[in-house]
């Protein structure tokens, strides 16, 4: 794996930076939309434990160099505050992944979760324990399980680019902190009846043999597709095109799933540029596919 570097963020609070393990993580926490009688250090305090907690934390058995951690950003934006030491808000999660032979790095998640809710008292003690995920105070625990939740979602992903079905263990991970999440009645987005796009749902497609080729995909997009782009433009097109083929099988199939939606987030400036000098039957099949795969950017997709 190749130095990865930081995605661009603005944040409204400088984050603590420590040196890490596998990731080098930047949290951040904003909470200018609450007007509280709480200390705003404590906000301060709770950034800077999250991301000693994130940084410093073993997460895989590989050894990892200094220019191989996987950069990425978390944004913790507080939206309310419920009294008792709970809070609200949102999390943006982050993470790129540099292209062999460039100074491009693409992104590999870019989503928001909006179910957020938990508890934190200053200096209480950030811990995280596979076996017993719901601890003590599943409030206290649920900010904690949700990050470790997308780490291994990043990691998931990062290593699925690189090598095939190289992700299982650390998605296998995040479906075991989904089935022992904390429970509570405050607590959303780990439930299958809570909605069609939440932790729950990203988590079952990745482990659910109907999606197996989401694998295929994310390979074929970087290894056979990204990653050649400097020794072989054409070739490297076709292997994005066959990850959108991929795609294209998976939405037949279960139209409407969520990773599919996960997987375009962040991608569509990308994939505008990618195909721009193509030729015109690569472009032809580009449009095809991506304006019935992503609804969302077919107005983009228009200008490849």
């Amino acid at each position: 794996m190749h130095k990865r570097n930081l995605v661009t963020l603005v944040f409204v609070m400088t984050a603590m930076f420590t040196r890490g393990q596998e990731i080098q993580a930047r949290l951040t926490v904003i909470t200018s939309k609450i007007s509280t009688q709480v200390d705003k250090k404590v906000f301060l305090t709770l950034q800077n434990a999250l991301s000693t907690f994130l940084n410093n934390r073993k997460w895989t058995p590989d050894a990892f160099q200094s220019t191989e951690k996987i950069e990425c950003n978390f944004l913790l934006n507080i939206d309310q505050d419920l009294g008792n030491n709970e809070f609200k808000g949102k999390l943006t999660v982050q993470a790129a992944r540099p292209i062999y032979n460039s100074t491009y790095d693409s992104p590999i998640i870019n989503f928001l979760d909006d179910n957020i809710v938990f508890r934190y008292v200053e200096f209480q003690p950030v811990e995280f324990n596979e076996n017993r995920i719901q601890g003590n105070d599943p409030l206290a625990a649920n900010l904690t399980a949700i990050l470790v939740y997308y780490v291994n979602m990043i990691l998931g992903f990062d290593y699925d680019s690189f090598s095939l079905r190289g992700g299982d263990t650390y998605f296998q991970k995040a479906w075991n902190i989904v089935n022992n999440a904390p429970e509570n009645k405050d607590i959303t987005g780990w439930k299958s009846f809570e909605g069609q796009r939440n932790r729950y749902w990203l988590s079952e497609n990745l482990n659910n043999n109907r999606f197996a080729l989401i694998h295929d995909a994310m390979y074929a997009y970087y290894r056979t597709g990204m990653d050649l782009f400097f020794e072989n433009e054409e070739g490297a097109r076709n292997g994005i095109l066959n990850c959108l083929n991929y795609l294209n099988t998976i939405n037949s199939e279960n139209p409407n799933s969520m990773i599919l939606q996960f997987f375009f987030q962040g991608k569509s400036t990308e994939l505008v540029k990618v195909f721009s000098k193509a030729t015109e039957a690569q472009k032809s099949r580009a449009r095809e596919l991506l304006g019935r795969l992503d609804i969302t950017n077919a107005a983009a997709y228009k200008e490849i």
